[in-house]
């Protein structure tokens, strides 16, 4: 039943955090498109949008007590990663299905000749940096466009950015608007808030799968050790690899690493299209919330399809917070989806 689940003490333990919160600063680096984040002094992550990467990410990330929550991968490999899917950098915001256009798969391992088939976020800019004793806030606009440069959405994108002693946040809210063209989001499985994680968030498996994409690509994962030991947990009580293709107003990913306990949790909005979210929530690092692909998760019981007219728009929110030292309960988590749903 829902929240009503005991975790063993090396696991999951009442989350007792230090509230006081923390100050956010920021560092441009225009020259190399990027605006690094800082709570209490200490780098939480980096806004990176250089132009030979196919969308805006939040790359790296770390935990208040440092340790990296974020895969290196494809952008700095570490030893003992994996380096499957090159698509999957830091934290990101896309979809498989835009008018046909791939945008959550594409990236420099796609063949010039088929690379018509993809999308990419383009023109990113930076439109406001405000730092503050207890938040801090940016914001960027930038184009969906096809390899054209024909624009079919303009994203604008606000994060608000907070922490304390063990805990850090990140409130994301993103509008889409059609431009030109009718868009039609097809109910696809790849989508669309996206965080690919340090190896030990994996779960340990001994198995070599293969994912296909939506322009039939085949990607091989590989078998996975390396200190490996994630689990999932969801506000339905969902748990480890049932939770994938659920619904959950949030779902929680735990491991040790190093020793110390380290989670990520990902918090849906009420008012956010298809609420509560589906979860694209897999066993070898790649957490997802995926919202509209709906009939895929259902077995076709479900449909979507979202379109947007010429001049409409939808928004989208998420919470994600990074806990270190400490992991929380269900009950802490289902506060915190409740504080979140008034904003």
């Amino acid at each position: 039943m829902k929240n009503k689940i005991l975790f063993s003490a090396c696991c999951l333990i009442s989350l007792q955090v230090n509230a006081q919160t923390e100050k956010v600063s920021f560092v441009k680096h225009e020259d190399q498109k990027k605006v690094e984040v800082n709570v209490g002094g200490k780098h939480f992550t980096s806004f990176i949008y250089p132009d030979n990467l196919e969308k805006p990410v939040l790359y790296p990330i770390l935990a208040a007590n440092g340790q990296l929550l974020t895969r290196g991968f494809p952008l700095n490999t570490r030893e003992g990663e994996r380096v499957d899917h090159p698509h999957h950098v830091g934290l990101w915001f896309n979809y498989e299905s835009v008018n046909g256009l791939d945008f959550w798969n594409n990236s420099y391992n796609i063949p010039a000749d088929k690379k018509a088939k993809y999308g990419w976020i383009r023109n990113v800019k930076v439109e406001q940096v405000q730092e503050g004793k207890n938040k801090g806030t940016l914001s960027y606009s930038a184009n969906w466009e096809n390899q054209a440069a024909k624009v079919l959405l303009k994203e604008k994108t606000t994060f608000v950015f907070t922490g304390t002693g063990n805990s850090r946040s990140i409130d994301r809210t993103t509008t889409l608007t059609a431009v030109q063209d009718t868009v039609v989001f097809k109910d696809v499985k790849d989508g669309m808030l996206g965080l690919r994680l340090t190896k030990e968030l994996e779960f340990k498996t001994d198995k070599v799968e293969e994912f296909t994409d939506a322009q039939g690509n085949v990607t091989k994962v590989s078998a996975s050790g390396n200190g490996a030991n994630g689990n999932y947990l969801t506000s339905t009580g969902a748990k480890g690899a049932g939770v994938w293709g659920t619904r959950a107003v949030w779902c929680l990913l735990y491991a040790n690493k190093a020793g110390k306990p380290l989670s990520v949790t990902m918090i849906d909005h009420p008012k956010n299209p298809g609420y509560p979210t589906y979860w694209h929530a897999r066993d070898y690092g790649l957490f997802a919330a995926n919202p509209l692909g709906q009939e895929v998760f259902s077995n076709g019981k479900e449909k979507l399809n979202m379109v947007l007219k010429p001049g409409q728009s939808v928004i989208f929110k998420y919470r994600i917070v990074v806990d270190s030292d400490e992991l929380p309960t269900a009950a802490v988590l289902d506060q915190q989806a409740k504080d979140f749903s008034k904003k």
